[in-house]
């Protein structure tokens, strides 16, 4: 039999706000707003481009349960170019647009389309030339805040085809998002799909592989700068051969990518020479192709002679102003959101001990205490005093073996806090 393909996409939040981004940088606030909505059309594209014959979107079309007019005749259209070209489409809604929510713009869907209920899992099959593709189960969030285990109302049906399900989830309970409709890995297994099409984790991740799998396709469009809506975003191409669902791949999609640089000042000598290798990092990340436009962080770290530089009041803010000016009229657009200094001195540590001075006694007293951990539990109870209680000691035992880490920081911060006196 011919290869089969669909697409397993999720989190779209079309028209999501952005909030905080337009108040600083009105070009960026454009680019974003419509940065939800080009990505979904990149989608339609995708689709259309590698022939899939249909389309499983995992939860949180919208960013809320009432959609904006714009964005629901954008999503409309986009459901009609894919009816056009004979690829169905399957939708199950998250938290963000439980039930359905309120449509106002759409009072028909286009052929092929179905919306999963909320009230029990709906399962169709994907019929070609009178044979059956897959059969795609699928159910949708009723309220915002779903605390049930939607996974364990799915079970594999009796066709002999691949079974693949469409769901809203936070499986393995990953911290880092809402527990809503939790569920184990197990529970996923226990279902009998070959393919778990996920939404709600916004990162492309596979939980599992094999026989059975069970994929989180990430957003379609980061919002933020935290870790998940970073990096490259756009969603999963699985193949069909031989009745069984052979593989997939992670395709990214043009959109606004948020990014994050950590850059290393110990060969750096100069703020010139830092501005270049940030220029350097978003080259880079722009070759890195699916890339609408670029909203970056840099964090700056390690020892250098740069830091002299950078610690000067209103220095990072300056280095910042300058970095914007020059990324001005560039396409695609890039903004440079933050940047953080946590750079610190260059310190010659032998230097320091062979004057024989303040700072020389001091790093004498850090290379015995080093040495000794008796004496170095002794001097942090001797100069703790009262201060200890017995929570306090408790909690600090559990964590001696981080005492030299400790005492390394301190040492640093006294030594840069001499160092740095009179222009030392």
């Amino acid at each position: 039999m011919p290869t089969t393909r669909f697409v397993h996409a999720a989190d779209l939040h079309l028209d999501t706000p952005f909030e905080g981004i337009g108040q600083t940088a009105p070009e960026v606030a454009a680019l974003l707003r419509d940065a939800s909505l080009v990505a979904w059309d990149a989608l339609v594209q995708l689709c259309i481009d590698e022939k899939a014959e249909f389309l499983l979107l995992a939860g949180d079309i919208y960013d809320g349960e009432v959609r904006g007019v714009r964005a629901q005749l954008r999503f409309l259209r986009g459901l009609e170019r894919l009816a056009s070209r004979g690829i169905e489409v399957f939708i199950a809604h998250g938290n963000h647009d439980p039930a359905g929510g309120r449509w106002s713009a759409i009072r028909e869907w286009p052929r092929g389309v179905t919306v999963f209920g909320h009230e029990r899992v709906e399962s169709v099959r994907v019929d070609r030339d009178g044979r059956t593709l897959a059969v795609v189960h699928g159910l949708s969030h009723s309220t915002r805040e779903v605390s049930e285990n939607l996974a364990l109302r799915f079970r594999r049906g009796s066709e002999d085809c691949p079974h693949l399900a469409v769901l809203h989830c936070n499986a393995g309970r990953d911290p880092g998002h809402a527990l809503y409709s939790p569920c184990t890995l197990d529970d996923l297994r226990a279902a009998g799909m070959d393919y778990w099409a996920l939404g709600h984790i916004h990162a492309y991740r596979v939980l599992f592989e094999g026989d059975l799998a069970a994929v989180y396709a990430g957003s379609l469009q980061g919002r933020s700068l935290k870790p998940s809506e970073r990096g490259l975003k756009g969603a999963v191409v699985g193949t069909i051969e031989d009745g069984r669902v052979a593989g997939w791949r992670f395709v990214p999609v043009p959109h606004v990518r948020f990014i994050e640089f950590v850059v290393d000042v110990t060969n750096i000598s100069d703020v010139g020479r830092l501005v270049a290798r940030l220029e350097e990092n978003v080259a880079a990340e722009l070759q890195a192709g699916s890339c609408s436009g670029l909203v970056a962080r840099a964090r700056l770290v390690g020892r250098g002679p740069v830091h002299t530089d950078l610690d000067r009041p209103g220095a990072p803010d300056e280095l910042l102003t300058r970095l914007r000016e020059e990324a001005t009229g560039r396409e695609p657009l890039v903004w440079w959101s933050a940047l953080m200094n946590e750079t610190r001195a260059d310190l010659d540590r032998d230097g320091i001990r062979a004057r024989g001075d303040f700072s020389a006694e001091l790093i004498r007293l850090t290379d015995s205490l080093r040495a000794d951990e008796n004496r170095l539990a002794s001097f942090i109870d001797e100069k703790t005093g009262d201060l200890w209680t017995p929570t306090l000691q408790q909690s600090c035992s559990v964590l001696s073996a981080e005492m030299p880490a400790v005492l390394d920081e301190a040492e640093m911060l006294v030594l840069e806090k001499l160092e740095s006196r009179d222009g030392q």
